[in-house]
């Protein structure tokens, strides 16, 4: 089971490396908010492309981007726009099938017409692109009458998917154990399971035969705790240790910079 501790600059896609990570994984929330904008595509695409650049160039590792919807009102612009990402050194994706203009889930129709342009675009290219399908149905509960109607749903639309072309499955949010199971017997696609509350722990999860766990923004919030506790603590002059004992030291950095 391959776990992804998803980053959102050079530095962490170096440290991933150094711990001897397999690959690289970026968040959109977690590039979004270290940047100053909200999640949703709100962060210029050509900002993206650039630091999408600055961390698949950090690394000797595969590299794989959250692109959300990918950032297209339409199948030229979505062409476009994957051959730019590509261009970046990336070799996979996540894309999603909310609708970012209406919030709206897109029909599994036009979600496999875009899977199958990404595809064929990565193809044209000669590049073997990891495409992880997610779907937000769990995000849309509204739109369902019952937990079996959903899950029908999510296998209806993972099997769609895979036939269009995506190479991972990821049901953004699940986390019954039972539903888990059934996915993976009635897919037989990779799954990527997101770390939330309420999910099995990681154990059960590789016996059960998921395939990929990522983080999504979790790394982030776990960094900004550290650097909330830390302030506070400085303000009212307590902390110091915490400085004067930490074990990650300016050459440390400089070895993480430096190695690659």
């Amino acid at each position: 089971m391959l776990i992804l501790p998803n980053i959102w600059d050079p530095l962490g896609a170096l440290l991933m490396e150094s711990l001897e990570y397999p690959a690289i994984a970026t968040a959109s929330a977690s590039i979004a908010y270290s940047n100053g904008y909200n999640d949703g595509e709100n962060i210029p695409f050509k900002d993206l492309l650039s630091l999408l650049k600055k961390i698949s160039s950090s690394v000797n590792l595969p590299v794989t981007a959250d692109i959300e919807s990918g950032y297209a009102d339409n199948d030229i612009q979505l062409k476009t726009n994957i051959k730019l990402l590509i261009d970046t050194g990336i070799v996979g994706i996540n894309i999603e099938d909310t609708e970012k203009k209406t919030n709206e889930l897109r029909s599994i129709e036009f979600q496999c017409s875009k899977i199958s342009l990404i595809r064929k675009v990565s193809d044209e290219m000669g590049i073997p692109l990891f495409i992880n399908a997610r779907t937000d149905v769990y995000l849309h509960e509204k739109n369902f009458s019952s937990a079996e109607a959903k899950l029908s749903e999510i296998i209806k639309r993972g099997l769609a998917y895979k036939e269009a072309g995506a190479d991972c499955f990821f049901p953004i949010i699940i986390k019954q154990e039972e539903e888990i199971k059934e996915l993976i017997a009635q897919l037989k696609l990779p799954i990527n399971i997101l770390t939330i509350p309420g999910i099995p722990d990681l154990q059960t999860l590789n016996k059960l035969g998921v395939t990929r766990v990522s983080l999504g923004p979790s790394l982030l919030k776990i960094a900004i705790r550290a650097m909330k506790d830390l302030a506070i603590q400085l303000r009212d002059y307590e902390g110091l240790t915490a400085i004067t004992e930490n074990k990650v030291t300016s050459d440390y950095l400089k070895s993480l910079v430096n190695n690659r």
